[in-house]
């Protein structure tokens, strides 16, 4: 069965002998190079690319292609080798565009060598850069697997070279692409003489495939005929976040190619197969009527996810244009008046009245304008998410959504988590789910403190912190039921047994790992255990002796919910709890933390990493969350079960059966 992956995601390779197929839809560079234990590259003889293709168990493409076949061969690598990284780069100097972003996102496959699919991915997220690390092969346990990257690089193959630790990468980098121009020169024809005819067809081409690399919300399809998606959020921290909507653009000229498009240049309609279901066409002059999964995915809940960021993209655009439209009123109707009353003609008599009245008629008649625009904008949004809702799987749905009533253990890790949902001030009612990509790559600080919102303020410290609580149990409750059943191990350090009645759930199902640690040493006890986790799992790694684990590992991913924190901790415990948040999530070790950062401010800049290193989310509306692509302030509420239900408990119930019938 084939593995649709997506960032980060492995699978295991059953073949040493295989293919790795890449589809661009227009001609790229392909290579790969070879890495240690620490993933280096040692030197130019450990890459292969257009001048130099061949390696021990490793062959690329000689030229620049829209398709290439890369062979490779696991068991023909030196014993060296344990990372084979699959590099993709646009040429230089030869025509053609200058970023991915301006591309179909590429397609890479691998393959045996009769053609059966192993695995897949779609390298989507990208823009302005113009190398990417596609897929890497490599070796842990003894056992080779393939892992979905798709780092991306501005800065071209040389900055890729060099992130890999090669000493040579900028002469190596020009000595490529040398090569590929050498190659395209010999390999390309020039065109004929273009006729009125093929200038029009060309603009028709042109207009239908810019229209394509202006939208974006998810995977592309395997004849790249769709463009990249918006793959992380900028709440979630993931390293790709959009430029802001007034970043400079390339600045070669472009030919005519038609009207302009204001669309969101990330927002994607159009899907790769299987197609996902469209709306009925709209009579003329009304808005098409939304349909859940009208996103570009390989599967429903890839869908859904794109859509739901598409629809967290659009509020951001149109909630942008309406400020900058009411700030261009403001500003004009500012103008207008200081001109006004710098003629001292119009000071006198009715003249004065008469320009003050209208420049506020077109101050008023711009706002209204805007606004009517933002309402249509919002109308559409409101009427997509009440379709969307309804639709979204357990991970990614609301505690009150009818899927939790039909939850079962799932069998595979979902896409992403819910956490929360954002809205902003002028469309408060309006709420998108906010979701952050699985396996985590940061824990979770969830503020127990008067952080300045409003709800906070009005709620007295103990209600704060029981509230915190509760958030810290629905966010594990997630976690537990989003994992098959087994792989996700809850403790929970509770130094005063402060938190006994929030954490009833936990406790009274049975999915902790063991009761919740309370006083100094059982404080101590869970951050040794933790800790020697880590470093067991670190050193085995790079020492390639995954084999010598202690049989009584648990490989599981690990959450550590820590409350009361600083209550119970000395300076020791502290030092391991800021090594778990650094290095921790590296070996499936995360942490969420239930503190108010006031009761640590008595360690001063010490515990700063340990802030920086979580994702602070809060148990009350909070608008703390900047979006870096427009700058908005979004406010963040957390997603807590209805008053009275029974639903965490009733999922807890079928996660700990689960654990059971494993024997766990």
């Amino acid at each position: 069965m084939t593995a649709e992956l997506v960032r980060g995601q492995n699978h295991p390779l059953p073949q040493a002998r295989l293919e790795i197929r890449v589809s661009a839809g227009k001609p790229i560079v392909a290579g790969a190079t070879l890495g240690d234990e620490q993933g280096t590259v040692r030197g130019t003889e450990w890459v292969a690319h257009p001048g130099s293709p061949n390696l021990p168990g490793l062959e690329v493409s000689k030229q620049a292609a829209a398709d290439h076949r890369l062979a490779v061969d696991l068991g023909a690598l030196p014993d060296s080798v344990h990372r084979v990284s699959v590099l993709l780069a646009l040429p230089v100097g030869v025509g053609g565009p200058a970023r991915f972003g301006a591309l179909a996102a590429p397609f890479v496959s691998v393959t045996g060598l009769d053609g059966s699919e192993v695995a897949s991915y779609t390298v989507t997220g990208l823009d302005r850069e113009s190398a990417v690390v596609a897929l890497e092969l490599y070796r842990r346990q003894g056992i080779w697997k393939v892992r979905a990257v798709g780092q991306g690089y501005a800065g071209g193959l040389a900055e890729m070279l060099g992130d890999q630790g090669l000493p040579q990468a900028h002469e190596l980098a020009a000595a490529i692409q040398d090569a590929v121009s050498s190659g395209m020169a010999r390999s390309v024809a020039a065109p004929p003489p273009r006729t009125p005819d093929d200038e029009r067809t060309r603009r028709t081409a042109s207009r239908t495939t810019g229209a394509q690399d202006r939208t974006a919300g998810g995977s592309t399809g395997r004849d790249a005929q769709s463009a990249t998606t918006h793959s992380s959020s900028p709440v979630s921290g993931a390293p790709n976040t959009p430029e802001p909507p007034n970043a400079p653009e390339d600045t070669a000229p472009q030919a005519s190619v038609g009207p302009i498009d204001y669309a969101h240049p990330r927002r994607q309609t159009t899907a790769p197969p299987p197609p996902p279901p469209t709306a009925s066409p709209a009579p003329p002059g009304q808005a098409p009527q939304p349909v859940a999964g009208d996103a570009t995915g390989w599967s429903m809940e890839e869908r859904l996810y794109n859509q739901v960021w598409g629809m967290f993209e659009d509020l951001a655009r149109t909630t942008a244009a309406y400020r900058s439209a009411v700030d261009f009123a403001e500003s004009r109707l500012e103008q207008e008046l200081d001109k006004v009353l710098s003629d001292p003609r119009s000071r006198i008599g009715t003249a004065g009245d008469t320009a003050r009245e209208a420049a506020r008629a077109k101050h008023d008649q711009l706002v209204d304008q805007a606004r009517t625009v933002l309402e249509r904008d919002l109308a559409q949004l409101v009427a997509e998410a009440e379709v969307v809702e309804p639709a979204l799987p357990p991970a990614f749905a609301a505690w009150s959504n009818p899927a939790w009533h039909g939850y079962r253990v799932p069998m595979e890790i979902p896409m992403a988590l819910r956490v929360g949902d954002l809205h902003l001030p002028e469309s408060p009612d309006l709420r998108i789910p906010m979701l952050v990509r699985l396996p985590l790559e940061r824990g979770l600080w969830i503020d127990s403190g008067r952080s300045g919102s409003e709800a906070a303020l009005m709620m007295e410290s103990d209600q704060l912190r029981s509230a915190a609580m509760d958030t810290a149990v629905a966010h594990a409750a997630r976690l537990l039921a989003a994992y098959p059943a087994g792989e996700f191990t809850v403790h929970v350090i509770d130094p005063a047994g402060s938190g006994a009645l929030a954490l009833a759930p936990l406790t009274e199902s049975g999915v902790l790992a063991a009761p919740p640690a309370a006083g100094v040493q059982g404080v101590t006890a869970v951050l040794a255990k933790l800790t020697e986790r880590v470093d067991l799992v670190q050193m085995a790694v790079r020492g390639g002796a995954a084999d010598a684990l202690p049989p009584d590992l648990d490989t599981a991913e690990q959450l550590l919910i820590v409350n009361d924190f600083p209550h119970g901790f000395d300076d020791r415990a502290v030092t391991q709890l800021r090594y778990l948040a650094d290095e921790g999530p590296s070996v499936g070790v995360h942490l969420m933390m239930v503190a108010d950062r006031e009761d640590a401010s008595a360690y001063g800049p010490v515990l700063d990493p340990l802030w920086r290193a979580l994702l602070r989310v809060t148990p009350v509306p909070d608008d703390h969350l900047a979006d870096p692509w427009v700058g908005h302030a979004w406010t963040y509420e957390p997603q807590l079960p209805p008053t009275g239900s029974q639903v965490v408990r009733q999922v807890l119930a079928q996660v700990a059966a689960a654990r059971r019938s494993l024997g766990r």
